[in-house]
């Protein structure tokens, strides 16, 4: 029984015989296929005629299989490379340290806090958070908080929420802890990523639409977590602000969003 791989409306029959082939009367698509050779090379499952003619169940067709198996290795500068570049995404957010100046439950959603917070502008931001099930109410009052402050305001349940609480989470998101800046930090002061030499050569923060178009928080936040000491982390870089860096209570190895 010889196996083939053949395309027929599109579609390519892997491991497929020559007796079913016939039995179903499916007259083959010779057109495509050298009438002078042989059966035995025609219908070898590597033949290159048929591997570019015909997608297969078998592999992904935007695969290149000889690009795949003789590609090298990412090499260290490539991966110090793609480092730099989430270090700068990070520096286009606008993260800010703030404080909560009084909070209350979202009166249409049960899930949801409404926070008014402080974050160095003239008018403090309503920001809502779904953090009901995580923590009581009296914790947030006149609490010192990590606002990311540069994203698109969204409606929520007849809210307008302008930022988001930066917090750490357990990998079953069961546990759920707000980022703390360190004490002597004062609310609208922007927080970095990296040694305190870094705080002098941050970027102008993106605007809210550039975050949305160019995706930047979702490209970031995947790299952000605690250490093994709480420490909030941009993969190797600290979270800093001029008073020190950024901690959680007691979540270690947690995701940050």
């Amino acid at each position: 029984m010889v196996a083939a791989t053949v395309g027929l409306r599109g579609l390519s029959l892997c491991t497929l015989s020559l007796p079913i082939l016939r039995s179903a009367k499916i007259k083959l698509p010779i057109h495509s296929f050298p009438t002078s050779r042989s059966l035995k090379p025609l219908f070898s499952p590597y033949n290159p005629t048929i591997l570019r003619g015909f997608p297969s169940f078998c592999a992904s067709p935007d695969v290149n299989v000889e690009a795949t198996a003789t590609a090298p290795p990412a090499t260290e500068a490539e991966n110090s490379q793609s480092a730099d570049d989430i270090k700068n995404a990070a520096n286009l957010l606008d993260i800010r340290v703030g404080r909560i100046i009084k909070a209350w439950r979202h009166e249409e959603a049960y899930s949801l806090y409404v926070e008014e917070v402080d974050v160095g502008e003239p008018e403090p931001r309503i920001i809502c958070s779904g953090l009901v099930k995580y923590m009581p109410l009296d914790l947030l009052q006149d609490a010192k908080v990590v606002v990311l402050a540069n994203l698109k305001p969204r409606n929520m349940r007849g809210v307008k929420s302008c930022g988001m609480l930066m917090a750490a989470s357990d990998a079953s998101h069961e546990t759920v802890e707000l980022l703390i800046p360190p004490d002597g930090t004062i609310p609208g002061e922007r927080i970095w990523f990296g040694t305190e030499d870094d705080k002098d050569s941050q970027p102008e923060p993106a605007t809210p639409n550039q975050v949305q178009k160019k995706k930047i928080w979702e490209s970031v936040q995947p790299h952000l977590k605690t250490d093994a000491s709480c420490t909030a982390m941009l993969g190797e870089y600290l979270m800093r602000t001029s008073a020190g860096v950024v901690v959680c209570k007691s979540l270690k190895n947690a995701n940050i969003s």
